[in-house]
């Protein structure tokens, strides 16, 4: 929760929802009548159907939209609702930041009554994305103390679908991988203050990364080494989607 309370100031700008991965959430709800999001942040890919979200960090909570789903402030390990709450039940980009991996889908499981949907990254795969392995490989370190294996998700599930989300080269929301066409982004602060993983490295750490793509842009160094994405619509950069049926 610190993290999203020191990062969320601008949470709502630099992380717009996508239509493209949008209708990819919306279509694994299924014909769920009720939703819960849980680590809901400020809203993004809720459903209208959604009836209520699950948030630690009031400064999250603040920045929902007028007219979104109540919010109630609460973290995923302990969700003061009764079992059986809503048919369908989303987390998005979350479960890297729970403290307690089993309890937070303990959780999921107790409150929904016919599906879970997650959006997550596969680690083996996002930790190789060009932007990690080459410029910061420290923060792609930090990350892997805390990325969740997909297996491992699938286990607690009790079985799941899962299913490629490509990234389109020009997404509106400003996750880590979501610029991997457009490097020039990473040198930006107010991008950056959106990534939770780049607020919880610091800059000084960061710093000698970002000075050494700076100069790779400056050069035409990095579009020579990756000539190959510029022409590329999309990417799998390891986010998938998880659908467990209860």
């Amino acid at each position: 929760m610190a993290t999203y309370n020191s990062i969320g100031a601008t949470y709502a700008h630099t992380r717009r929802p996508d239509p493209r991965i949008a209708a990819r959430i919306h279509q694994a709800l299924g014909g769920a009548a009720t939703v819960i999001n849980v680590g809901a942040g400020t809203g993004s890919y809720e459903p209208p159907q959604t009836v209520l979200a699950v948030e630690p960090s009031s400064v999250m909570i603040a920045q929902r939209p007028a007219g979104s789903a109540p919010a109630l402030e609460a973290s995923a390990e302990s969700i003061p609702l009764a079992d059986g709450s809503a048919d369908a039940v989303m987390a998005l980009l979350t479960v890297h930041h729970w403290s307690d991996l089993e309890a937070g889908i303990g959780e999921l499981l107790r409150i929904a009554r016919q599906r879970i949907v997650i959006l997550t990254f596969d680690p083996d795969i996002n930790h190789r994305f060009w932007l990690l392995e080459e410029y910061l490989p420290d923060a792609a370190a930090l990350d892997g103390t805390r990325a969740v294996a997909v297996e491992r998700l699938v286990t607690l599930l009790g079985g799941a679908r899962i299913e490629t989300v490509p990234i389109p080269h020009d997404c509106t929301d400003g996750f880590l991988a979501a610029f991997w066409r457009r490097p020039e982004a990473y040198l930006d602060p107010q991008v950056r203050a959106g990534i939770s993983l780049f607020a919880q490295t610091g800059d000084e750490a960061l710093r000698p990364g970002l000075a050494r793509l700076s100069d790779d842009l400056s050069s035409g160094r990095w579009h020579q080494r990756h000539a190959d994405l510029l022409d590329r619509e999309a990417l799998d950069v390891g986010y998938r989607l998880l659908m467990t049926d209860l």
